[in-house]
């Protein structure tokens, strides 16, 4: 009996050490864990001391040899514009080459103003169809002739090295950049292939214009000649274009090879079939008719040779203007009172200044 009562005595005494065990591991566990958190919030919020001393001192970089700023928007050089300091001239972008130097300093309102009175001739508000084509063949025909006027003086300001009658890929690409900022010796030892140091705006310019110079260059890709330079810089107004035009006309049209074109020809289309099957398309034969007669057939004998042809290519045309017009119509015209009032061009000024009715030069090169 007494056995039993000292073992059931050492029993209760074990228990009640491995509770008061227990519950010391279970207030120091947490304090540990809390002093812990605390120390590294501590060691974090200490700044590092630096080993080594740092010392900044400030440098100045003399500065590049060549700086400039790229805003040409067109391809090519703008040769309608008077003088060799005109074509450095770089405006806004619906201003690079508007009517005269003077809308550079004018807002899109005042410009749309002023041509809307100009082609405005009855003086009754409106611009109606007949209006609006006149006034915009009278700038074509006006881009076209500053064009061809000053390409002569152009190509013979670039002919230079040596000057013998063509202007080199080389002699144009040198100008290209000294008119850019670049100075002599940057051009002299210019890489035409990777042009390092210029700005990628300016590469994918020169991409550009090395396109439009292999279409232009037909007698010697490494040249151009005076036409050929004028295909380049205005491929408008180049008459070499405007026969290769005539020519795609004949290839398409004039079926039985006589080169003369016929109403029938043209207002009938012919195409291919499964086979040797011809299909006819008579979609818009009226209206090819009606053109044929109107812009095609000069002398009415029911045929166009090359001459009228070249007559209906040019831009001069009156069916250019005339599609301009009609075009600015469709779009603009909100009332559908067949005129356009300056309200309803003043609601579309980004139309209008990029048309041939503001700036021919620019609607021009953006065709080509």
């Amino acid at each position: 009996m007494v056995r039993f009562i000292y073992l059931l005595t050492n029993m209760k005494l074990s228990k009640g050490l491995r509770y008061l065990e227990c519950l010391r591991w279970s207030y120091t566990v947490p304090i540990l864990c809390y002093i812990v958190f605390f120390f590294m919030i501590w060691m974090l919020a200490v700044p590092l001391k630096p080993k080594i001393k740092v010392t900044t001192r400030e440098v100045k970089l003399p500065p590049p040899e060549d700086s400039f700023e790229i805003r040409i928007r067109n391809s090519n050089f703008n040769s309608d514009r008077k003088g060799e300091q005109a074509l450095l001239e770089n405006k806004n972008e619906y201003l690079v080459s508007v009517d005269n130097e003077e809308n550079s300093n004018k807002d899109k309102t005042q410009i749309l103003t002023e041509v809307f009175e100009k082609a405005d001739t009855d003086k009754n508000g409106k611009l109606d169809s007949k209006e609006l084509s006149q006034w915009i063949r009278t700038k074509i025909v006006e881009h076209i002739s500053a064009a061809v006027k000053n390409n002569y003086g152009l190509f013979t300001l670039i002919d230079v090295n040596p000057r013998n009658g063509v202007i080199s890929w080389k002699e144009y690409h040198a100008y290209f950049l000294k008119k850019r900022g670049f100075s002599d010796k940057y051009v002299e030892n210019h890489d035409e292939k990777r042009h390092r140091g210029l700005q990628r705006a300016l590469k994918e310019q020169i991409m550009k214009d090395k396109a439009s110079w292999m279409e232009a260059a037909r007698s010697n890709p490494e040249s151009l000649t005076l036409d050929e330079f004028l295909a380049f810089t205005h491929p408008e107004s180049s008459a070499a274009n405007q026969l290769a035009l005539v020519d795609e006309l004949y290839d398409k049209f004039d079926r039985d090879g006589d080169e003369l074109l016929t109403e029938n020809e043209f207002a009938i289309l012919q195409t291919e079939g499964n086979g040797d099957e011809t299909l006819i398309v008579r979609q818009d034969e009226n209206e090819r008719r009606a053109e044929f007669r109107k812009s095609i057939d000069l002398n009415g004998d029911g045929k166009a040779d090359r001459r009228e042809l070249l007559h209906y290519v040019a831009p001069q045309s009156p069916r250019h203007s005339e599609h301009e017009a009609e075009a600015l119509l469709a779009l603009a015209d909100n009332n559908h009172d067949g005129m356009l009032s300056l309200d309803e061009i003043l609601a579309h000024p980004d139309l209008f200044l990029k048309s041939k009715m503001v700036d021919t030069a620019r609607s021009f090169h953006d065709e080509f």
